[in-house]
């Protein structure tokens, strides 16, 4: 496997055309049957007009969350852990001021399926070439100090490798391995993007066995569904909420 960020990509604005200025940046090696774009969800959030000014962070985080999982003070303020509109359980909703303007912050696409589909169809009818497109963002974890990119959005490739039924090296049956790739492919092009080096797209080489229609389920499906779902609240939450239904019982 080959991954490596391409150079050159400008400062998006609100309307850009993504997948002709990445297209435009291909260096002399043209897209092959396989290939797995990662691209940075900042910049799809840029093109989309994604964009709002800073003194509303507060209200757009409010506007973008639809369940506050845990909430904790601190010296500058409040961190507010919340699942947003994409059902993703993230800080302050995904809204960041980190590589945009100042004075303005970003909201998170509004369907990061959607837009890399739109990617991949556009540069798959350009290169006639079966490409992949992750787009990936920042996410916290629980249990686990640090940040990693995972994929908010994907199209053309599959986002799971269900390992279930399958043996491992000593023999025994796989009965409950199902691998996120597309998880692990957000990771590993962030390691060549880097958080501040301007590199907001890097190319996978070498997983084509994982591209596949466009039409394949996106990123939306790695979420894990409520009635699964078994931290549903911060352990502070989770506490109040049981003292309190103790008192309201009989």
């Amino acid at each position: 496997m080959q991954v490596w960020a391409i150079a050159g990509i400008p400062e998006i604005r609100e309307g850009d055309d993504l997948a002709a200025i990445i297209g435009d940046r291909f260096e002399g090696d043209q897209p092959r049957d396989g290939d797995i774009l990662v691209v940075t969800s900042k910049i799809v959030s840029k093109a989309e007009g994604r964009i709002v000014e800073a003194k509303d962070r507060e209200q757009a985080i409010t506007d973008e969350t639809v369940r506050l999982v845990a909430s904790r003070e601190h010296p500058g303020g409040v961190t507010r852990i919340v699942e947003n509109r994409l059902g993703l359980v993230m800080a302050a909703a995904g809204v960041d001021s980190s590589n945009t303007a100042d004075g303005t912050v970003l909201l998170l696409p509004v369907d990061p399926d959607k837009s890399a589909k739109t990617i991949a169809d556009e540069l798959r009818e350009r290169f006639g070439a079966r490409i992949g497109v992750i787009v990936s963002d920042t996410l916290g974890r629980p249990w686990r100090l640090g940040q990693t990119d995972t994929a908010i959005g994907a199209a053309g490739i599959r986002v799971f490798e269900d390992l279930r039924g399958s043996t491992d090296a000593g023999g025994r049956p796989l009965e409950a391995t199902i691998t996120a790739v597309a998880d692990e492919l957000a990771a590993a092009a962030d390691l060549v993007k880097g958080k501040a080096a301007g590199l907001p797209v890097a190319v996978v080489r070498g997983m084509g066995h994982l591209v596949g229609d466009t039409d394949l389920p996106g990123a939306r499906s790695l979420v894990r569904s409520a009635d699964q779902d078994m931290f549903r609240q911060g352990s502070d939450e989770a506490y109040a909420a049981g003292l309190r239904d103790s008192r309201l019982s009989p």
